[in-house]
């Protein structure tokens, strides 16, 4: 595996490097101070397995540099390492493209746990996400404006958070459903992995040979059947029924 992680702290930069390099023999990892090194290194070298990204940099705000990675090189996962652990920092990663979020405070096993689930198709959610009731974190403040985007290729269903539907936040003497019980269409478990990955309803549609209208109406009706408004709070829901079948913290994508 080969990894590009980018982090403006020396101390910080150096112990993650150590980390992640024990995660495999075969793992090689390049650490670089700032944006600017980062997009020097890709624009190198693109074939990369890999890159993990802190939010808070000296040259450049970490959220701007997600997007612009994903855009730039989508077949490259990113993961967000982050001294926050805030929900709205943690939807507003997932929004902008991040294939996963690991606070700082994780363990070593947790940071392993992550990017082996990233590398097997996962998405990674923070333990502390899962079962956030989106009603609450709005009134509490912890959001951000924009957060949840629309617009003509975004698949969100609505612009503002909204409370998890009960499918995806049952109440507390409810069995947590399970993906079989929403009763997804076989095409509609292929959208939704693909979702998974933050794929733009574009590429979800090159991918499955389909139109990009049939490929809304397909996101549309899997996040109506997951109870939810937007793709952000469909990742949250599946990690929670994964959870809640006592599995990990992700959904894994079917094999094709």
């Amino acid at each position: 595996m080969k990894v590009l992680l980018v982090d403006d702290h020396p101390l910080v930069l150096s112990a993650l490097q150590q980390v992640i390099q024990r995660v495999g023999s075969g793992t090689t990892v390049l650490g670089v101070d700032s944006a600017a090194a980062a997009r020097a290194a890709l624009a190198q070298d693109s074939d990369y397995d890999l890159v993990m990204l802190d939010l808070a940099l000296g040259d450049a705000d970490g959220f701007d540099v997600l997007v612009e990675f994903r855009a730039a090189y989508p077949a490259v996962p990113v993961v967000v390492v982050s001294a926050s652990d805030r929900a709205s920092d943690v939807i507003r990663a997932i929004d902008s493209g991040a294939m996963g979020f690991v606070p700082k405070r994780s363990s070593h096993g947790e940071l392993h746990e992550a990017l082996r689930m990233v590398m097997t198709g996962a998405m990674y959610v923070p333990p502390s996400m899962l079962g956030l009731d989106f009603s609450r974190a709005v009134h509490m403040g912890d959001t951000v404006p924009g957060v949840m985007r629309s617009g003509p290729d975004s698949g969100f269903m609505a612009a503002d958070v909204a409370p998890l539907g009960p499918a995806a936040r049952p109440e507390p003497h409810q069995k947590v459903p399970t993906l079989a019980d929403v009763g997804l269409t076989p095409r509609q478990s292929e959208v939704l992995s693909l979702l998974l990955q933050g794929l733009p309803n574009k590429l979800i549609a090159r991918q499955l040979n389909l139109s990009v209208e049939t490929v809304k109406d397909h996101v549309a009706a899997v996040l109506r059947a997951l109870g939810v408004s937007s793709r952000t709070q469909a990742v949250l829901a599946v990690s929670q029924m994964t959870q809640g079948q006592g599995g990990s913290f992700a959904w894994r994508l079917p094999p094709r």
